[in-house]
């Protein structure tokens, strides 16, 4: 237990003056929620294979809002078991810091897992790797911003050892990591503004130990932050994209008073969310799990490891098992796709594959197609698959390289597990550099 530190009378009388961070939150009403039941049906019915990462995000969602769904609770439980114990050391810095959230997001039985194996002391060790090779890799974690941020949210949250220092020297707002070349990523941003919170929070209860001026920074942080998620706020009020607007909505709940009333439309956002609910947008179950906290008026900071467990109200929790029906264009049971690897020339392709299929189908067609031009490598992440190398060519973190996803030159907002393909597209898996 880390001991109690008063910062001085004239360190509470400067940062009386900083904003004191109430939220601010809109919510999807009661008769409304029979809109989220296309998400609910998404994590219920979908497989959940031994040794993936979805069955975290959702069970952390599904604690959050006080789903109470045992049967599928008790099934992603027992994966997120499997994953502690037989496959820890795969897992990143951010996929356990997801599972320490999610196991002990309230007060129940299975919180116990993170004592019993030590995985707040592991994550202290993944995230000083990740500290490292920043250090030793001109500024690159081993992950990426997002992870980190989770990272320092769950340490926080947890009472693990983290130095305040080296969060303040590498959470600025200007870090090329909150970027993908010049583009700002909203959801690293809204994580990192969570996390700032968490660790601001700490500091003025006195449970770090910490200088002025780090308090003083971390508050000049958030602020620029959350000018910068909502600089991406779009016309029909979705910010950055519709997959990272949840997370969006869950940093500006918990930082209003450094933004005025009107510089956010949160019934816009959220009328616009439920919208591209009813037209299947959130159709996985990573995607379903990481809107539906911020749509009931719940943030990762309400993760209380000595809370109860809460319920939902109404009869939210009684979620229905119908299917969700997406409409799809045309009727026509298989698609044609253009199909193009760039890396120093461009390897192409005409793919043929089942209506309704995803990115991930059309790479593993053409891959038995051509295994030379179009073989890859990907890996599962709590955040669904990725892509890791094409043609032997691998993605580096050091060299801030990846395999950018393209439709009609265009880069995908979703990812390649996910993005469904139409007849006639042009899609593309480009090397890039961020």
């Amino acid at each position: 237990m880390r001991q109690s530190h008063q910062l001085p009378l004239v360190g509470l009388l400067l940062f009386s003056l900083i904003p004191s961070q109430l939220c601010e939150i809109c919510e999807v009403s009661e008769e409304n929620y029979i809109r989220l039941k296309p998400l609910l049906n998404t994590m219920n019915q979908s497989e959940y294979t031994r040794g993936t990462s979805s069955s975290v995000n959702v069970l952390l969602s599904l604690q959050l809002v006080g789903i109470q769904n045992q049967n599928l609770k008790h099934k992603l439980i027992q994966q997120i078991k499997y994953t502690v114990k037989r496959r820890l050391s795969q897992v990143s810095s951010g996929e356990l810091a997801l599972i320490i959230l999610a196991l002990g997001a309230c007060r129940n039985p299975d919180e116990k897992l993170i004592y019993n194996y030590h995985l707040i002391d592991k994550l202290e060790n993944k995230f000083e790797a990740e500290i490292e090779n920043m250090e030793a890799h001109n500024g690159n974690p081993l992950t990426n911003y997002y992870q980190l941020s989770l990272d320092v949210l769950a340490l926080c949250l947890f009472n693990g050892t983290y130095s305040t220092t080296k969060v303040v020297n590498y959470f600025t707002p200007e870090n090329k990591n909150y970027y993908f070349g010049s583009q700002f990523s909203v959801d690293t941003g809204a994580m990192a503004v969570l996390a700032l919170t968490c660790v601001k929070r700490s500091l003025i209860n006195g449970q770090v130990e910490t200088d002025e001026s780090n308090l003083k920074n971390i508050s000049i942080y958030i602020k620029s932050l959350v000018e910068k998620i909502l600089s991406e706020k779009k016309e029909n009020g979705l910010i950055g994209n519709t997959f990272s607007t949840g997370e969006a909505m869950q940093a500006l709940f918990v930082s209003s008073d450094y933004y005025h009333e009107n510089d956010w439309n949160c019934q816009q956002t959220l009328n616009t969310v439920l919208t591209e609910i009813s037209q299947g947008a959130f159709s996985t179950p990573t995607a379903a799990a990481q809107v539906l906290p911020a749509l009931m008026g719940k943030t990762f900071l309400d993760v209380n490891k000595n809370s109860s467990c809460v319920s939902a109200a109404g009869n939210f929790s009684n979620s229905t098992h119908e299917p969700v029906t997406v409409t799809t264009p045309g009727s026509q049971s298989s698609i044609s796709v253009n199909y193009s690897v760039t890396i120093n020339e461009t390897y192409s392709a005409n793919v043929t594959v089942p209506n309704g299929s995803v990115f991930l189908d059309v790479m593993e067609k053409a891959q038995k197609m051509n295994d030379t031009i179009f073989g890859f490598t990907m890996e599962e992440s709590s955040w669904g698959p990725y892509i890791t190398s094409v043609q032997g060519l691998w993605a580096s973190n050091n060299d801030r390289t990846y395999w950018e996803l393209l439709s009609g030159g265009i880069p995908l907002s979703q990812g390649v597990g996910s993005y469904v393909v139409h007849d006639g597209e042009n899609l593309e898996v480009r090397w890039s550099k961020y």
